[in-house]
């Protein structure tokens, strides 16, 4: 039987995922996906819809249950070959991670201050006051600080994701994912958000950018992962994974942006 040891991890090691696969019955989704990305990188995942990108990050932050392979976060094990850690290891790990959603997932009758506060009071144990406190430089950082009292439904859609990246900052995690950030918003609040992720690339916080935004993904990322199919393609530097890919599906992808 495989028993949960120490990783042995490279220095800065943030996420090191080896020989992930998942399956939904006899669909595999993932597919032998092995990477690992360093404190202060940012990676970001392109690939066509369906590809797997998505099913990835749920499998790094706990959403899903992986069906083999191993991850590794903050060098503590989650789960390796396939055999999950206890749930005390889980906690801690899922306190490093944050995830921010395509949808936003705010809670439509907490106040924009409370969506930001409950978890830090209930997950972190923070009093009232330092957890307000928190939420209101965070949203300052965001250009929010007069929406503090008001509901979701009064914000735009651009506010609401800026809403929900400063409720996963707010936990201090040690890495933050964004699965398709800017997919529910028009074209025009597209670059206010992208701009914010900018903005905390430049903290060197370690990122994870799920994004059909090439231009931004170019610009941003560290390492670019093309996945297709459920296996990554194509893993390098952005200028040549977005600007000289070596493999045809790559390319075949990217045709229409580097076209322009």
């Amino acid at each position: 039987m495989t028993t949960i040891s120490e990783t042995k991890k490279e220095p800065d090691e943030i996420i090191k995922v080896e020989n992930l696969s998942k399956n939904f019955g006899d669909l595999k989704v993932i597919k032998d996906i092995s990477f690992t990305v360093h404190r202060g990188d940012v990676l970001g995942i392109i690939g066509p819809s369906g590809s797997g990108k998505s099913t990835l990050l749920r499998c790094i932050t706990q959403l899903e249950t992986v069906s083999g392979g191993s991850i590794a976060i903050c060098g503590e094990n989650m789960v390796l070959d396939g055999v999950y850690a206890d749930k005390s290891v889980l906690r801690k790990i899922g306190l490093d991670v944050g995830l921010v959603f395509q949808n936003f997932n705010l809670f439509p009758h907490f106040s924009v201050l409370r969506n930001i506060t409950e978890a830090q009071r209930i997950v972190l144990g923070r009093s009232a006051e330092e957890a307000e406190s928190v939420a209101m430089s965070l949203l300052a950082k965001m250009n929010l600080s007069d929406k503090a009292s008001a509901y979701p439904c009064q914000l735009s859609g651009g506010q609401q994701q800026r809403v929900s990246i400063a409720r996963a900052l707010a936990l201090n995690p040690q890495v933050l994912f964004f699965d398709e950030p800017t997919s529910a918003l028009d074209p025009e609040l597209t670059g206010e958000i992208l701009q914010v992720i900018r903005e905390l690339a430049k903290t060197d916080m370690t990122m994870v950018v799920v994004t059909h935004e090439m231009a931004f993904a170019r610009d941003t990322s560290d390492h670019i992962i093309f996945m297709d199919g459920g296996v990554i393609v194509e893993h390098g530097r952005p200028s040549d994974v977005i600007n000289s890919p070596k493999e045809e599906r790559t390319k075949l992808f990217l045709k229409r942006f580097n076209e322009k």
